[in-house]
């Protein structure tokens, strides 16, 4: 199936005579009237439902669509994007191990494996993503476990040369990570481009309408664990919290996304609820419209601002002739995404009242979803960084964040104008 009949069809498939919508399975417990059967599914040795904080059917048929959007094996929601960076990374890291990313990232990605990773023992090095491979490769280390980057970067939107990253990652026996929110399964698969493990913030396009905190992890089922068993003995070795058995072994492909239920799950319940996942799904049902919309009004606003004489600059991939235009037209021909940056001529001040004038366009702390909105990062969500970090972040003072809806572009392009010559 391509890509648009996925969002619609994939994940739930009715029975003879069941609901042809995806029913909310609204409980948290599931009924057996066989004790065995019971402690089959306690001990990974079948497959069913007992308890919703390990697995319920709703979140499933969405993960599965999710997985089947991104070309994986495999996928688990989890409650936030946040849980989804942080679980996709604990599942193969430990106290003692280390980790790499693109220092470009969104700042509470940042700050959780910069400040909150180390209190649990595992260190981070952020390295620039525009240097050359021998520096690069200079910050892998014995205990590295994974190098993460963003598909686009919030909010520089940058674009990541997966293919080059991932090269670097398996040359040193790590995985590469790649975060998809802003690209999509819609404009980019990055297992595609060698990629192991994708994470959303499924809050941004993919619910596409504010409704719902949520976020997913997505196995390709491609990465050999076994062939690097000794720095992943979490998946390689037997797990003595199921009487021994070993994921690669038992659950082959699967043993990246089973060992996240069975221990991270099971031990951290970093659930969302099966509403929201039926919400999410609603979204999902529209992704490839909305976001085909969302790029063509971003193009537009994008070139606007561009000629606008109180503009200073603009970073969006879709301008030919920008910094990132050839790597957003290998990764992504079909479009990027609706959010891009920009600055004005003046100082942090002209930013803020520029801002404030505005009228349909809303300040709020999100982004990618169908209304248009902005904000200001270095005074909003990356404030807890130091200049210098803003700096390594790419985060100019005057950068402001605009994520560009699916309303008529015009009246998008009138209301900055407005705002711009208010």
């Amino acid at each position: 199936m391509k890509q648009a009949t996925k969002c619609v069809q994939s994940g739930w498939k009715p029975k003879n005579g069941e609901p042809r919508v995806l029913p909310i399975y609204q409980s948290t417990t599931f009924k057996y009237d066989d004790s065995d059967k019971m402690a089959d599914l306690f001990d990974l040795k079948d497959n069913g439902y007992f308890y919703t904080r390990l697995a319920n059917p709703t979140n499933d048929c969405v993960a599965s669509k999710i997985a089947d959007l991104e070309g994986g094996v495999g996928a688990v929601l989890t409650s936030s994007g946040q849980a989804a960076s942080l679980f996709a990374i604990i599942n193969i890291a430990g106290a003692g191990d280390h980790i790499i990313c693109s220092q470009t990232v969104y700042g509470g990605t940042y700050n959780l494996y910069g400040t909150t990773l180390p209190k649990l023992g595992i260190e981070c090095t952020f390295i620039d993503q525009n240097a050359d491979d021998a520096e690069i490769e200079a910050a892998f280390r014995p205990n590295t476990k994974c190098f993460f980057g963003e598909t686009l970067s919030n909010p520089g939107v940058q674009v990541f040369d997966i293919e080059r990253f991932a090269a670097i990652a398996h040359r040193h026996g790590v995985p590469l990570i790649i975060d998809n929110t802003f690209a999509t399964p819609i404009n980019c698969r990055p297992f595609e481009w060698g990629a192991d493990i994708v994470t959303h913030s499924t809050t941004k396009y993919m619910d596409g309408h504010a409704l719902t905190v949520g976020g997913v992890v997505v196995d390709s089922g491609n990465f050999d664990w076994d062939a690097h068993a000794e720095r992943f003995p979490g998946l390689t070795t037997p797990d003595e919290s199921y009487h021994g058995l070993t994921y690669t072994k038992q659950f082959g492909k699967l043993a990246y996304t089973t060992k996240l239920v069975a221990q991270l799950m099971r031990d951290l319940g970093s659930i969302p609820s099966p509403m929201n996942a039926f919400l999410l799904n609603v979204g999902l049902e529209t992704l490839h419209l909305r976001m085909q919309q969302h790029c063509r009004n971003a193009q537009a606003v994008a070139e606007f601002l561009q000629q606008h004489p109180r503009v200073a600059w603009v970073t969006y991939p879709g301008l030919p002739g920008t910094k990132n235009h050839e790597l957003a037209r290998k990764y992504m021909p079909g479009g990027t995404c609706g959010v891009m940056a920009f600055g004005l001529k003046g100082n942090r001040d002209d930013a803020v009242a520029f801002m404030d004038r505005l009228r349909l366009i809303a300040i709020v702390t999100h982004v990618a979803d169908a209304r248009s909105c902005i904000l200001h990062p270095a005074s909003h969500t990356h404030r807890q960084l130091s200049d210098e970090q803003l700096q390594q972040a790419g985060i100019a003072p005057d950068l402001m964040r605009l994520s560009v809806g699916i309303e008529d572009k015009d009246d998008i392009i009138d209301d900055l104008r407005q705002a711009l010559e208010g």
